[in-house]
């Protein structure tokens, strides 16, 4: 999709981090934006700080862990703009819980938030960019911890793995169709995504911190500080902005990290090879 202007965009977890300069890029390509977050008033905060001349952008509440919400968010877009061309399944939430105390209830929203409601948008927008026929593009947010499992045992890494997979699949199906799909596998952004408990649904249960002398809580505070050094989020936003145009299926934010991908991929192909060989 080179040509931006006058189309439709749709993007959860607008009111902030990637998503709201996801917002911004996309405003400033001419598109009409609508914004989509379960954080009302930094939702509307966000609305009024992207508004602009010549701009068309709103805001919607959604909860991307209720399929209910999305269709009711999906079609506050259709009737405010018509058709919707871009759709920002980017809603994420982080929570690992480690091995010493597995939280059943954490894995559920983790996985309810960042992999269900990438399912969600799909199921949501795709057979409507198929009816209309204008083309379109899905763009999935997933993390490097999709393709590393320097995290360890823990849902936020185990629902990025699941959106990777996603992303190509679908990736493949729509290709013929015309429709674009990038899946956005950033490292370190500095976004509020350490403080996400704040926005946990009561349907999972009470919040427990996790022990500040414990492994989880070890790496909490090691990933707190690595995301307020992280990159700018209007980075990010760039670099979807333009894989959108190219057609390109990965971004990548972080080449330094590259030898934790290929670490895990050398360690896959000699295991394939020693298999090959018996």
């Amino acid at each position: 999709m080179r040509e931006l202007a006058g189309k439709t965009a749709f993007v959860t977890g607008g009111a902030s981090g990637i998503g709201f300069a996801l917002g911004r890029a996309f405003v400033e390509a001419g598109m009409n934006v609508m914004l989509a977050d379960i954080e009302t008033d930094a939702l509307a905060a966000a609305v009024e700080s992207l508004r602009a001349p010549g701009s068309d952008v709103r805001g919607v509440s959604c909860d991307v862990g209720d399929p209910v919400s999305v269709e009711r968010a999906a079609q506050a877009s259709f009737e405010a703009f018509g058709n919707v061309h871009v759709v920002c399944n980017n809603a994420g939430v982080a929570g690992g819980t480690g091995i010493d105390n597995i939280s059943l209830d954490q894995w559920r929203w983790v996985l309810d938030v960042n992999l269900m409601g990438v399912l969600h948008g799909i199921h949501t927008f795709l057979p409507h960019i198929r009816a209309h026929g204008e083309g379109g593009h899905i763009v999935n947010t997933a993390s490097l911890a999709g393709m590393s499992s320097g995290l360890g045992f823990s849902p936020y890494s185990a629902s990025k793995f699941a959106v990777v997979n996603m992303s190509e699949g679908l990736a493949m199906q729509l290709k013929p169709l015309g429709i674009g799909v990038t899946v956005l596998c950033p490292g370190w952004v500095r976004t509020r995504i350490g403080e996400s408990v704040r926005n946990r649904p009561d349907r999972y249960g009470p919040v427990v911190a996790p022990d500040p002398e414990s492994s989880g809580g070890v790496l909490a505070a090691q990933i707190g500080r690595l995301l307020q050094t992280g990159l700018d989020p209007s980075d990010v936003a760039a670099r979807v902005l333009s894989a959108i145009r190219e057609d390109e299926l990965y971004v990548f934010t972080h080449p330094e990290m590259h030898a934790e991908v290929k670490e895990r991929f050398a360690a896959i192909i000699a295991a394939m090879d020693r298999t090959a060989s018996r």
